[in-house]
């Protein structure tokens, strides 16, 4: 399992994630769609990425609002090298689908 992100390392990688912010030890970004099936295409996509990468988010989901938190349990609950690849390829997916 990999470590936390140091600060630094963590400031780098947000860097590079910048709809993503880091709150209460977590990677968090919230996203609004247009309707309740929309916003349930784009949780369909993430689990198949979270899959792919053997890495789960945290999602909360009301009708179109879906807020994403990414944490390593496994690192007590803070911010690894997991959580940005993950971050960063749900920001490939949506980068795809926009017009």
């Amino acid at each position: 399992m990999p470590d936390a992100l140091t600060d630094s390392t963590l400031r780098d990688a947000l860097a590079t994630l910048p709809e993503w912010r880091h709150e209460d030890g977590a990677l968090r970004r919230d996203l609004r769609f247009p309707d309740f099936l929309a916003a349930f295409s784009f949780l369909a996509a993430v689990a198949m990425l979270a899959e792919r990468l053997g890495h789960h988010p945290e999602i909360r989901n009301v009708y179109r609002d879906v807020s994403l938190t990414l944490r390593t349990h496994d690192a007590g609950d803070r911010v690894t090298s997991l959580d940005v690849d993950l971050a960063a390829a749900i920001d490939r997916h949506l980068a795809r689908r926009d017009p």
